[in-house]
């Protein structure tokens, strides 16, 4: 097993069980103990996990949310692919709603240079980037500007959302489960991705496996509100069909 594929089962333990000992880890993985310190050192840095007596817990249990650049560190080649399979999911024309987070940047970054589309975006950075595309018409959601995740929030951000449809809402998530939809940390952030899915045609959520299964402090929509859910391979096939049960089409890129 490599180092990266070894880290990522530690972080899957991790949030499945509240809690992962180094020893047991060690054990069960066939490694040393220092080894183990060592993923959950690299896990610490990326913002995932917190080191404790004897092991970690990950940082969602504590009340935390890793902030956007911690979050971009992980799981990237899953990511790129993830947002290469989105692009069959443009409109040839239109309008679409590309969300903030570290996946939903990946898609921004490969959208196509021949195809005229309306954007629009929570996001500052997207904006800026987005805005030097001569084929893009840029239209940012004006509001307060999280800090941890630098996604534009409240009142300003409802009302657009409230006068605008679009073909596609390209979604980011914290966490999918089938008991509880999708969900994230924050209620303003959730309140804006509500009103981006009420804007849309159609809603597609892009989010690595990592996010299956987990569940945040608020909810912003339903399994059925979501017409496709692309991830990547590393989504546990019988979770899979669950999901597909509610309704929605998921794509393992």
């Amino acid at each position: 097993m490599y180092a990266e594929e070894r880290q990522q089962e530690i972080l899957r333990r991790t949030r499945a069980d509240g809690r992962v000992d180094v020893l047991r880890l060690a054990e069960e993985l066939a490694v040393t103990s220092e080894t183990i310190r060592r993923d959950l050192t690299v896990l610490e840095r990326a913002g995932v996990v917190r080191r404790v007596h004897g092991g970690a817990i990950p940082i969602e249990r504590l009340g935390f949310e890793p902030a956007l650049a911690a979050r971009d560190a992980v799981m990237t080649a899953e990511k790129e692919r993830i947002a290469k399979a989105a692009l069959a999911e443009l409109p040839e024309e239109g309008a679409i709603i590309i969300d903030a987070g570290s996946t939903t940047e990946r898609l921004a970054a490969v959208l196509p240079m021949d195809r005229e589309l309306t954007v629009v975006v929570n996001a500052p950075p997207l904006a800026v980037s987005l805005a030097q595309r001569p084929n893009l018409t840029v239209i940012m959601l004006g509001g307060r500007v999280r800090r941890r995740t630098l996604a534009t929030v409240d009142d300003w951000n409802l009302r657009l959302l409230s006068q605008v449809h679009v073909d596609v809402a390209f979604m980011g998530t914290n966490g999918v489960s089938v008991e509880r939809g999708l969900t994230t940390p924050d209620p303003a952030e959730a309140a804006v991705k509500r009103a981006m899915i009420a804007a849309a045609r159609r809603a597609v959520v892009l989010a690595d496996h990592t996010k299956a299964g987990n569940d945040y402090f608020a909810r912003f929509a339903e399994l059925s509100d979501v017409d496709t859910f692309i991830t990547d391979a590393g989504l546990d096939g019988e979770l899979a069909e669950d999901f597909e049960r509610s309704g929605m089409r998921v794509i393992r890129a």
